[in-house]
């Protein structure tokens, strides 16, 4: 499966630490990681070369913090935990899932201070899951600042140096996010806020997590805001649904675009501060499923769009998805690389999406680097939906994961197996990408067996960019989904299984089928997820290999000697890899035993080569690895952390390092 290295002698181990002590020859911040995702061009690389592949298995867990949410009692009740803590100077900053903000010691996970702004006690969102996925951070050379954008709708700006709130920011250090939104009776108990904003220059950029698949209007639009860094005040706002009169506004119904919601950013953003610009990445309008009230493509949902830092203006965008109907949110930052295109620099913005697609842009002018051609598409036939006649398809690179679905994407391991698929797959609509929902029982099928599904493709970890070698890194799912819409019950919403009180606004609510194919397999073909690296210099894959083993272990296939198939459609989200002089660093959860009711606990801690994805060594850990990774040093020591935990287990920050020798 993966080469396993010898140990190395302790002297060695010795001589390897003292080479790695900080020299003059390290540019500042060497070392540091002060970004969620590393920088603010979001490329989750680290110079680093301490730990190698030759010392992985090696490694140990260097020290532990456990989630001071567990200290909140009745209110602990949360999700996973995925945070990812920030190094700066001698300390490490992260946030729990409850929003809570605390400093620890980066060589031991000490808690220096702890910050609980008690957003617990404000009004939750009943769907979103309650993890905050970070912290940002930001000096001026004199003063230091975390700021955390939490559950309970709150931008809070904390001296880094006390934990302490800053009292010349907004009210106590607290800016109120259920404000500035502009007119409109929205129902902010929809409103959330789980990554963390992003300061560029001067500003503070909130994007914020709104109530997914809901059956009432007016929801919260999902405009963008910046705030002064300094004292909270608001710069500007930039709306993703345009106001009546507003450029793009024609592509939304007039008589409903002021009760339109969602088309949010969720997710991190990324900039180039050279340029001044801030890229957002936005997500599927309300509701998800069904379009029927907001016919036109949409703008700016599904969107890449580039805004002025200082003004909040749009400089160019691009939008991924016309009127959405499949939930393709464009899941995560993108990355801001600069590389050589045919001989010339370029200054590029690459955008991975669920559609499995990347999107290359010009990031000054918004041109794509390569052709994005509108293709005609199928159409919908549930009555009152209005679906785009084309969508954009990039003609590079090629897809990283599976697109649609035909007969021979249905698993053929054995003969039985493939008979049996067929089977199932009979009860669904087959198409390719942007194949329609259908109403349930349309033409004798249950449901669309839509690939990618909503959790498929690229999730929120996104890409990672290595400098040295060009190659863009992009872990996927082939999650697909079966989904249909149906009438609403009467003074009920069966959207995903959430009862609503009163009846929905929308004619139809989307309802969910099991995508599980023959004796519990899935019901296509692997690899069900994977690693792709991508050339940017000529738009090529350089390799695709899969992530993790899969159900192999099932009496179906274990006699068959498959090799590893991918982890198969498991929730948990691919944690992304941070990339490093000398390897690739990520993890895989482990896969559910045959015949198991749950999943176990713990996950693979990996390396892998970074020329062809090979997984070089490996480590086993006891918590289930949950957050992305992140890589830092101090000390003359090198460290990789990853939250890890919830959803039944301890919820943990864990650090590992090589032994002292």
């Amino acid at each position: 499966m993966f080469k396993r290295y010898r140990r190395l002698l302790p002297a060695a181990c010795a001589l390897l630490l003292s080479a790695c002590e900080p020299t003059a020859e390290h540019p500042p911040g060497y070392g540091e990681w002060p970004h969620h995702q590393g920088d603010l061009a979001a490329s989750k690389y680290a110079p680093l070369d301490q730990i190698t592949p030759e010392n992985f298995e090696r490694l140990e867990v260097a020290w532990r913090w456990e989630s001071a949410d567990r200290r909140l009692g009745d209110v602990y009740d949360t999700g996973t935990y995925v945070s990812t803590p920030l190094k700066v100077g001698d300390r490490l900053y992260t946030a729990t899932s409850h929003g809570q903000v605390v400093a620890l010691d980066p060589a031991t996970g000490q808690q220096l201070w702890l910050h609980d702004p008690r957003s617990w006690a404000e009004e939750m969102p009943t769907q979103l899951p309650r993890h905050t996925r970070g912290v940002e951070y930001w000096s001026d050379g004199e003063i230091e600042r975390i700021f955390v954008a939490t559950l309970g709708k709150q931008l809070v700006s904390i001296d880094a140096a006390t934990g302490k709130p800053d009292p010349a920011f907004g009210v106590n250090g607290v800016v109120d996010l259920k404000n500035d939104l502009g007119d409109g009776d929205w129902v902010t108990a929809h409103l959330g806020h789980r990554a963390p904003p992003l300061v560029v220059r001067d500003a503070v950029v909130v994007g914020s997590g709104v109530h997914d698949y809901i059956s009432e209007m007016p929801n919260p639009p999902g405009h963008v805001r910046a705030y002064d860094v300094r004292t909270g005040a608001l710069k500007w706002r930039f709306d993703t649904i345009p106001p009546k009169g507003a450029p793009f506004a024609d592509t939304w119904p007039e008589d409903t675009i002021e009760k339109q919601g969602n088309t949010n950013v969720w997710t991190y953003m990324s900039a180039d501060e050279e340029l001044g610009h801030v890229y957002l990445p936005t997500s599927t309008p309300t509701n998800d499923y069904y379009g029927g009230e907001r016919h036109g493509d949409n703008l700016f949902a599904e969107s890449i769009v580039a805004v002025d830092v200082e003004t909040g203006e749009r400089v160019w965008h691009f939008q991924t998805v016309h009127h959405g109907i499949w939930d393709y949110d464009i899941a995560s930052a993108p990355n801001v690389i600069d590389v050589e295109i045919d001989g010339r620099p370029r200054k590029v913005l690459a955008q991975m999406s669920k559609t499995a697609f990347a999107y290359v842009f010009d990031r000054v002018t918004g041109e794509p680097i390569w052709p994005i051609e509108e293709r005609p598409v199928p159409q919908s036939t549930v009555p009152g939906e209005k679906t785009a006649a084309t969508q954009p398809f990039p003609t590079k690179p090629v897809a990283f994961d599976r697109q649609g679905v035909t007969e021979d994407d249905l698993i053929d391991f054995t003969p039985e197996l493939r008979a049996e698929a067929l089977r199932i797959a009979a009860q669904f609509r087959l198409g390719p990408i942007f194949e329609p929902l259908i109403v349930e029982g349309d033409g004798g099928k249950l449901a669309t067996f839509v690939v990618p599904g909503a959790g498929g493709g690229a999730s929120y970890p996104g890409a990672s960019w290595d400098p040295e070698t060009g190659l863009l890194y992009v872990e996927s799912k082939t999650r697909p989904t079966t989904m249909a819409v149906v009438k609403p019950e009467t003074g009920q919403s069966v959207t995903f299984g959430l009862p609503e009180s009163g009846q929905s606004d929308f004619a139809y609510e989307v309802k969910y089928h099991s995508t599980d194919g023959p004796r519990g397999l899935p019901l296509l073909k692997p690899p069900y997820r994977r690693l792709t690296a991508i050339d940017m210099k000529t738009g090529e894959h350089v390799f695709q290999v899969p992530q993790g083993q899969g159900p192999t272990d099932h009496p179906a296939l274990a006699d068959l000697d498959l090799g590893p198939l991918g982890t198969a459609y498991r929730g948990v989200s691919a944690g992304g890899i941070v990339v490093t002089k000398t390897m690739l660093i990520g993890f895989v959860a482990k896969d559910r035993p045959y015949g198991a009711d749950a999943y176990p606990a713990g996950a693979w801690l990996r390396a892998q080569d970074k020329a062809t994805g090979a997984v070089l060594a490996e480590i086993e850990v006891d918590r289930t690895l949950q957050g992305s990774p992140m890589t830092y040093m101090h000390g003359g020591r090198q460290y990789i952390a990853i939250a890890g935990g919830g959803s039944g287990e301890p919820q943990e920050l864990l650090a590992f390092a090589l032994p002292v020798q």
